[in-house]
This record gives structure tokens, sequence and C-alpha cells, in this order.
């Protein structure tokens, strides 16, 4: 069993890397994110799970070992076979997986082609108590994701209003908020909420 090359990136075929070890050509299948990270390095070091059928051996290559093991769990749940578990891996980092199964929250999961509803159900209910201990350690030690900004208060600070004002304007029911609307309708609402002070 191949469980880690280290080679030469020679290119792309279909869905899959050509990794050049010593001369030889070796087919890896991976999320097209990772592919297109690899391509422009002079030599990558890939984490390997070889599957072996009756007419077939492919390689699935991982940037960590962490998500190889995810792609073995996900692999463990009926439906779900390795091009969908690349799939996953390839929408989903290991930090979004892990919060949506610990917690049930199937929404992500959907969001992945190939996943429908009762998939996803599916997942987290069997996936829930099988995620490794070191998985959650690691994402522990993780930064979050900083939240997106609000442009909207900095846009009435460049139009002269006080904080006071813009505190106001922020807090109104008749300004949408950041995900409901774009800025420049929350803009103009928030500019006829403070034309009436």
């Amino acid at each position: 069993m191949i469980a880690l090359l280290r080679g030469r990136p020679a290119g792309r075929l279909g869905s899959g890397i050509i990794i050049d070890v010593s001369g030889v050509g070796y087919l890896v299948t991976a999320a097209p994110a990772l592919i297109e990270s690899l391509l422009s390095e002079e030599e990558v070091t890939l984490q390997i799970a070889t599957i072996v059928r009756e007419d077939d051996i492919s390689l699935y290559g991982f940037g960590s070992t962490e998500q190889r093991e995810a792609f073995d769990i996900l692999r463990g749940v009926k439906g779900v076979g390795p091009r969908l578990a690349i799939g996953i891996l390839g929408q989903l980092n290991l930090s979004e997986l892990v919060t949506a199964l610990t917690n049930g929250d199937t929404a992500p999961l959907i969001r992945v082609s190939g996943v429908g509803k009762r998939l996803a159900d599916r997942l987290c209910l069997e996936l829930k108590n099988k995620i490794p201990a070191h998985f959650q350690a690691a994402l522990s030690t993780t930064p979050s994701r900083p939240a997106p900004r609000d442009p909207l208060p900095l846009a009435l600070a460049q139009l002269d209003y006080r904080k006071t004002e813009i505190d106001t304007a922020m807090s109104s029911p008749d300004v949408p908020g950041f995900d409901d609307a774009p800025i420049e309708v929350r803009l103009r609402a928030a500019l006829r909420v403070l034309q009436k002070q």
C-alpha cells in the first residue's frame, strides 16, 4: 500500500495530478484547490490513501495526515465513496467538517455537490462520536476566521457623521442587516434615518 509520495508535479490528468517519483508518474486524485496549489511547486509531498478494487488501484492525495484520516472516516459511512469523500474535503476544511459533525449541523454538508439531506443526516448521526480526539485538540489551537467587517459604519464616518449618529443608524430597524442587503441599499436607508434626526 502506498501511504506517501514525494516527487515533482508533472501536470494534471482529469481530476488528478501526476506526481513524478524518480521517473515513475503516479496519478493521484485530489481536491481541485490542492492540485492547483501543487502545480507551481518544484517538489511536493502528499499523504496517500490507496484504494484497491478488483479491477483498479486508485491513489487519493492529501496535504495532511488528518485529512487522509478524515477521508477514511467519511468512507466508513454507507453511500460515501472515495470521490464523494474527496469532494466533501475539497469544499469543507477540516475545522468546518468537524464543527458540522459535532453540532449535527447538516447545512454545510448539504452545500457539497452529491450530498443530500438524508446523507447529511446520516453523516452527522454516524460520525458525531467518531471524531478522533486529536482532531479536536488541533482545531482548538487553530485561530478562527475573523468575521467580515461591516462597511456601513466606515461609509457613514467618511460622510462626517459622528459615532452617536452612526450608532443610531446601525441600531435602527429601518436599516437592513449586514447579510440582508447590498451596502448601497443599506447606506441609503441609514441616510434616510439620519435625515429624520
